[in-house]
């Protein structure tokens, strides 16, 4: 079956980027760069960003500016307090090194956010281009400002930071590579994703599978579809056992088997329990429906769907994560820009089955137009859900109630500190100190930051949390300061 990625191949290499259209997108993506970055700062100013995950990031990325083993002192630090744990054990992610010549520029997650943010927006160049030669110049601009105001963004650019900031950018130009007729070039930038994260490779066999459809690509689709889910073995099988983690960490699919082979098996021996599994509960629906209406279902009309379709299969079939089921977070940022090109092939494909049927329907740019408008309107109608809304909320730019508080809580404990924080103040203190979750654990960083006015991760509820605050004070800590709920103790 030959796709329309392929066609005028020779025209297409000679024209990348149309130029006089450069300015106006290059503001479109300044905006959205100014806006997420607005988002996730101001988060960050009011006490919004947590720990989990920015506080991680930040500490791998500095030690990844420092020349030294990448890691962080909040993973695992049950049993290695105060030592930084390389963060190869949890997650492959080497792509985020990209970040760190800038730490030598700003020292803070505030980095992260900005970073995060350019890349979000930078997607809009590759969308640009691939819907201006697919569905011409007016409803490409339609189409990326769609894209950009999409909500998957929102909530990514509303969590802090996470490696899939890379995955939007990275699969535009791998589509609008490939429309290009570019092998070396889409397969550099597939080897590129693999870096992501250790999951990538289910995107990287489904891109596979779909280049099956595309005549010149067979050889190059059945190899990605066969290596994608060999590097997904090797990179949680073998390369994080290797520095220490486990590959089962992550395991939420007890529902439907206790091990990849039994899930395995119960693909192909249980559908009914599979459907059940993917429809239960209903958030996933909702979640799976956004995603496909947001681009009026038409990913589905193209083969490149089957890209993201092993990423979507991963997170639905899942039993015990509702994190990955929902709209917010960061998981859904991972695969817009790949249903974005997929729609935009899937509209072009509808095109021309139109046009083989109804010999009198001439082509023109009535059902291109009319398509991305309705896109472009979704995506505007989607924002007062959805983590951009604050941005046009007054009330949201103010600190919460105890923030004078919170500030001086913070001042107490000194530079290059192992301290215990709240999960809204890591932040503020990551650039400084040594963070790591406020909890119980065999051993206690010496300073410890405690808020008993508010609930906190780890904690059953307030009362455990004064709990051990006095637990603190009995064994040895003074109580530097303490005012509306927030404490401040410490060990010599």
């Amino acid at each position: 079956m030959a796709s329309i990625l392929g066609r005028h191949r020779h025209a297409i290499r000679r024209r990348y980027f149309p130029v006089k259209d450069s300015y106006w997108v290059g503001l479109l993506t300044l905006i959205a760069s100014i806006a997420y970055s607005l988002l996730g700062l101001v988060e960050l100013a009011t006490f919004r960003a947590g720990i989990y995950d920015l506080v991680i990031f930040d500490q791998t990325i500095r030690q990844y500016s420092r020349f030294s083993i990448p890691g962080s002192y909040v993973k695992d630090q049950w049993n290695h307090l105060g030592q930084i744990v390389p963060i190869f054990g949890d997650h492959f992610s080497p792509i985020i090194a990209l970040l760190a010549p800038f730490y030598w520029i700003h020292n803070g997650p505030e980095v992260l956010v900005i970073g995060q943010a350019v890349l979000f927006a930078a997607a809009g160049f590759p969308i640009f281009t691939l819907a201006n030669r697919i569905v011409g110049r007016i409803p490409a601009y339609l189409v990326a400002i769609a894209y950009l105001l999409s909500w998957p963004l929102a909530q990514a650019a509303a969590f802090g930071f996470h490696e899939f900031a890379f995955m939007p950018l990275l699969t535009a130009f791998l589509f609008e590579r490939l429309y290009a007729d570019r092998k070396v070039a889409v397969l550099l930038i597939l080897g590129a994703v693999l870096l992501v994260k250790e999951d990538m490779g289910f995107f990287v066999g489904g891109f596979g599978l779909a280049l099956l459809f595309k005549q010149d690509w067979r050889r190059i689709g059945a190899f990605l579809a066969v290596a994608g889910p060999i590097c997904v073995f090797v990179l949680s099988q073998v390369v994080i056992p290797f520095f220490g983690g486990s590959g089962m960490r992550y395991w939420y699919y007890t529902g439907v088997g206790s091990s990849p082979g039994q899930v395995l098996k119960t693909l192909l021996t249980d559908p009914i329990l599979v459907l059940t599994t993917l429809g239960t509960p209903t958030t996933k629906l909702i979640t799976i429906f956004l995603l496909l209406v947001s681009w009026i279902f038409l990913s589905l009309w193209s083969p490149y769907f089957l890209a993201v379709a092993p990423l979507l299969l991963a997170r639905m079939l899942a039993t015990d994560q509702p994190g990955w089921w929902g709209t917010d977070y960061h998981y859904n940022s991972a695969i817009v820009a790949a249903l974005v090109c997929a729609s935009l092939d899937g509209i072009s494909r509808l095109d021309r089955t139109i046009r083989k049927r109804f010999s009198e329907y001439a082509r023109s740019q009535s059902i291109f137009r009319a398509w991305a408008a309705l896109c472009l309107f979704i995506a505007i109608a989607s924002i007062p859900g959805f983590s951009l809304r604050d941005l046009f909320d007054s009330q949201w730019y103010s600190s919460p109630p105890r923030a004078a508080s919170a500030e001086a809580a913070l001042a107490v404990v000194p530079d290059g500190a192992l301290v215990e924080s709240p999960n809204a103040l890591g932040p503020r203190l990551s650039s400084r100190a040594k963070v790591v979750l406020w909890r119980k654990m065999p051993q206690r960083a010496p300073w410890v930051v405690a808020d008993v006015a508010a609930p906190q991760l780890i904690f059953k509820s307030l009362a455990e949390q004064r709990e051990d605050v006095l637990w603190l004070q009995q064994h040895g800590y003074r109580t530097l300061f303490i005012r509306e709920g927030f404490i401040v103790l410490h060990r010599s």
